[in-house]
């Protein structure tokens, strides 16, 4: 008769809820998997699906009692570390976001917002615009299996145990917020220096003819000029954002330590 003691039970639940727990956690923070399109439901049958095929690949693990603050701080750094390859991934999808809102407020579109269901906020409609392109050319290229990738090799780089992130991490990822702006700024560069120039010139006409509404006629020639510009911009999306997730992506391997 098979007999199962304490030790092997929380062995047993170590094995595979560690991993389960940073696999969770990144699922649960990650762009697309971590939405809210996605039930939680879903989320957890592919955390437990993953785990189940990531544990065999797995390092020894330590041997801890499972009711102990030892165990518990393993907890905690499993959910970090989870967290922060979540958080890295959805800056990365965030800085299109934002520079779709610098383009829509400059050429004002920035009344024209719609319900973001992925994120339940309220988003400009030229952001989701780039939100969902910026989603197709990340499921077209398997970057999601890429982020797998970098979560298995994490598990060697990064072992469970009750040390995981450090200070430098946290400081490594408060810097992200700079570099969104950044990039962000340089996807919406063309388009804002162009209708900046537009401005100026319904500046001009204001002063040569004041007693023209320049607001009437400005808007719907800055709103065409502006969806035009979108168009034209259309050419240098997919280069951008090659570089920005190929730097995104970078700076996850950075964090795991697998590069």
């Amino acid at each position: 008769m098979l007999q199962l003691t304490d030790v092997d039970i929380m062995q047993f639940v170590g094995q595979y809820g560690w991993p389960l727990i940073r696999i969770g956690a990144l699922f649960m923070a990650m762009p697309i998997i971590g939405t809210r399109i996605v039930s939680v439901r879903v989320r957890v049958v592919l955390a437990v699906a993953v785990t189940l095929i990531v544990v065999p690949l797995l390092p020894p693990l330590p041997a801890v009692a499972g009711l102990s603050l030892q165990s518990l701080m393993i907890v905690v750094q499993q959910v970090l570390i989870g967290l922060a390859m979540g958080f890295v991934l959805q800056v990365v999808f965030q800085l299109f976001v934002l520079g779709g809102q610098f383009i829509a407020m400059k050429m004002g579109l920035g009344f024209a917002s719609m319900n973001d269901p992925a994120n339940g906020v309220v988003v400009t409609v030229v952001s989701q615009y780039y939100l969902i392109l910026t989603t197709l050319l990340f499921l077209s290229v398997n970057g999601h299996l890429v982020v797998i990738e970098v979560l298995v090799e994490s598990f060697n780089t990064l072992p469970i145990a009750a040390t995981g992130l450090t200070a430098q991490h946290f400081f490594e990822l408060a810097d992200l917020g700079a570099w969104m702006f950044t990039r962000a700024t340089l996807i919406a560069l063309p388009v804002l220096t162009s209708l900046l120039v537009v401005n100026l010139a319904f500046g001009v006409m204001s002063r040569a003819a004041p007693q023209m509404n320049v607001f009437a006629v400005g808007f719907p020639i800055t709103l065409i000029l502006g969806l035009l510009l979108m168009w034209l911009s259309l050419v240098s999306f997919l280069p951008n954002y090659q570089l920005f997730i190929g730097e995104g992506f970078a700076f996850l391997h950075q964090l795991a330590g697998t590069r």
